[in-house]
């Protein structure tokens, strides 16, 4: 009885990833025959949203929620970001996504010997993945560490000898 009953809502227009500012350019509008399931961001709100993050990757024609965007940071107190420069083979082929938690680990260079003690792998999550670059697939992937890790991250990263490993459950 009351699909003809429409409502003006917030959509998608301009592919967004996770952690990048929303703008007035990425948003439009629609009028919808809204299932009151649904949470979409009533067209009179869109200034709430302008402004936050998007805390999932928005897709254009998809409506928006509220749960969609957030006001905090990709990266919290007490954590500092690291750029990793990567290799294809130093990075798993499954995606990495802003949020994401991972794992950094130090490996032996060429010239050292397999036997040499390593140390704990350091924890951080995805902040920025980087396009890669032509002809060599090399990437740069910002990650957030703990403040107290974050300076033998940037270390073990100058070196080359590192490998990304994601975390089950990211």
């Amino acid at each position: 009885m009351e699909s003809g009953q429409r409502t003006e809502v917030v959509t998608v227009v301009r592919h967004v990833p996770v952690g990048q500012v929303v703008t007035e350019r990425d948003l439009g509008e629609a009028s919808v025959a809204l299932d009151p399931v649904l949470t979409a961001v009533k067209a009179a709100d869109r200034g709430d949203v302008v402004g936050k993050r998007a805390a999932v990757e928005l897709t254009p024609g998809s409506l928006l929620s509220q749960g969609q965007v957030t006001a905090d940071s990709l990266v919290k107190a007490g954590e500092q970001v690291v750029p990793l420069g990567l290799k294809p083979e130093q990075v798993p082929a499954s995606s990495l996504a802003p949020g994401q938690r991972v794992q950094i680990v130090r490996v032996p260079g060429e010239d050292q010997q397999d036997s040499q003690t390593q140390a704990e792998p350091i924890s951080a999550h995805v902040v920025k993945v980087g396009d890669p670059t032509p002809g060599t697939g090399a990437s740069v992937v910002d990650v957030a560490a703990a403040k107290a890790e974050a300076p033998l991250l940037a270390s073990w990263a100058s070196t080359g000898n590192i490998r990304l490993l994601i975390d089950g459950g990211s």
